[in-house]
């Protein structure tokens, strides 16, 4: 598998594959789109200095943000028309059920944090965008919290590819390390969206 990935970061493809991965992952999420993502930017700086580097660090950035908006709008839209089919699988879920309730209350209030903390989750981007369609958000409400959560994942992953490789020196030692990152900010972000709201105080 790794030989097919590092002959994969070498062709113009990987931005595809990347974008393909990024684009259904929120409706499958076992789907390795990080690890894709740190792979290919540990690429490009193994690859630093070459006159015809591939992938390019821009390029790649730009694919995995475009590719998460659209995969989040997807899921958005096919929630909003929804069904009886989706709303009985939405009430058989505690976190969809409690994600909606939370989402709808934070986008109402102007905040929109919880997409952004929810795009690093396992699982968290479908919860959210799931839960905005169902919600019937308006798009203006979730459009600008995904294209900053897009923006944000897709820097902080092709960071720790890039910079884990160029402090630790081998693209595969800093692929591993920025992985371990990547799941340490998943986990840090599922604890914060499990987390109850604080209760109002009362007088």
């Amino acid at each position: 598998m790794l030989e097919t990935l590092g002959s994969l970061t070498a062709s113009p493809w990987i931005y595809a594959v990347v974008a393909v991965s990024v684009v259904l992952d929120v409706f499958l999420p076992v789907l390795p789109s990080g690890m894709l993502v740190i792979t290919a930017a540990a690429a490009a700086a193994a690859a630093t200095g070459s006159p015809a580097r591939v992938p390019d660090l821009m390029l790649l950035l730009v694919t995995a943000t475009t590719a998460s908006v659209l995969g989040d709008m997807a899921a958005y839209r096919v929630a909003r028309r929804g069904g009886p089919r989706l709303d009985r699988a939405i009430a058989r879920s505690r976190r969809l059920s409690l994600a909606q309730e939370r989402l709808g209350t934070a986008l109402v209030k102007g905040g929109g944090a919880l997409v952004v903390i929810a795009r690093f989750a396992p699982a968290g981007r479908s919860v959210v965008s799931l839960g905005a369609g169902r919600t019937q958000r308006k798009v203006t409400e979730f459009l600008p919290w995904s294209v900053l959560a897009g923006m944000s994942w897709a820097s902080y992953s092709v960071a720790l590819g890039y910079f884990g490789t160029q402090w630790l020196g081998t693209a595969w030692l800093g692929s591993g390390v920025s992985l371990v990152a990547l799941f340490a900010a998943g986990s840090l972000a599922a604890y914060l969206i499990r987390r109850p709201p604080p209760t109002p105080a009362t007088a």
